[in-house]
Parts: structure tokens; C-alpha cells; sequence
């Protein structure tokens, strides 16, 4: 088994990012930050004559990566309630991936992947960071994606989710599945 973890995260070495550390520990595992390249939001071009078009950005560089993986870690700070924008970008762009002939199959493709969640936020997380397990359960299972689990931990400044005992024992059960 291959795994990728891909950062939604604008900050370096933040609590989304630390919380993930326990569930890779040990781990060998590719690493995409998605803030340290160019992907631009999708122009929706799904039902126009001439399609989607190339937009020169770093974006099909970032999906061959991942698809070389058969499991994906998708880690993000919880924003507003949902994924950071930067997450959500890469995410949306998977409508022109689709239509893409570069990319032949790509959503037959990810059929056969495994992914998991690991979020962080301030206000409740274990709360109102559900809607966004629901929103990733919707992606996967519009792509046929296994879901195969997810950490929400709670913090509200830098370093706070080395508190989180209970985020803590989730992504340390997460990082045992991913031993196994």
C-alpha cells in the first residue's frame, strides 16, 4: 500500500499538520502541500462546445502524484465549517480531471483508492466539523472512493492540538488501520 497525504492547509507546521504526524508515524508516505503550488479555481466549462481547457497551472502535476498512491490522507484546518479554500480549489478541479483525455479513467481510477480525513478547528470540531465529513463521504462516494475514516481534532491556536488527547488516540487507531 502507497499513501499520500495531501495539506489543505495556508500555514506551515500547523495543528492540522502536527495531528496528521501521529497518524503517518512510522509510515512511509508521500507528502503534498497544496500552498506551495499554483492551482487555480475551475472555470466551468462542462457544457460548453469546446470543454475544459488546460490553464497552465500546477494542478495535473499534483494529480499525477496522488494517482500513483492507493490510499490518500486529505488534512485540512476546518474553515467556516468546511475544507480551506486551497483544498476545496483541488477538489473542484477533479470536474475537469474527469473530462480531462489526459487523464483517461481518472474517475474509474479512483474507484480503486482508499482515503482518509484528518481535520482540525477551534469551535467544536467534534460537532461542526461533521458537515465536513459529509462533505468528503459525498465526494468519495460520488468518485467511489473508500472512506475508511477520519480524526477531527479541537484547537484554536498554534500548537493547541498537543492537547487534544482524544485526537490524539483517533489518529494513532488511524495510523495501526494504516500499519495493517
Amino acid at each position: 500500500m502507497s499513501i499520500v497525504v495531501i495539506y489543505g492547509s495556508t500555514r506551515p507546521d500547523g495543528n492540522t499538520e502536527q495531528l496528521t504526524k501521529y497518524a503517518i508515524e512510522g509510515l512511509e508516505v508521500e507528502q503534498i502541500y497544496l500552498r506551495d503550488y499554483k492551482i487555480e479555481p475551475i472555470e466551468d466549462r462542462r457544457h460548453s462546445e469546446g470543454g475544459f481547457s488546460d490553464v497552465g497551472d500546477d494542478y495535473n502535476g499534483i494529480v499525477e502524484r496522488m494517482m500513483k498512491h492507493d490510499t490518500f490522507i486529505f488534512a485540512t484546518p476546518i474553515y467556516w465549517y468546511s475544507m480551506t479554500g486551497t483544498m476545496k480549489n483541488f477538489i473542484d478541479r477533479w470536474s475537469h480531471t474527469m473530462r480531462d483525455e489526459k487523464f483517461p479513467g481518472f474517475k474509474d481510477q479512483l474507484g480503486t483508492k482508499k482515503a482518509y480525513v484528518i481535520a482540525v478547528g477551534g469551535d467544536n470540531p467534534h460537532v461542526k466539523g461533521l458537515p465536513l465529513i459529509q462533505q468528503f463521504n459525498y465526494i468519495f462516494e460520488f468518485m467511489s472512493i473508500s472512506f475508511e475514516g477520519y480524526v477531527l481534532g479541537k484547537a484554536s491556536r498554534p500548537g493547541d492540538v498537543s492537547t487534544d488527547s482524544r485526537a490524539h488516540s483517533a489518529a494513532t487507531a488511524m495510523n495501526q488501520k494504516l500499519k495493517e
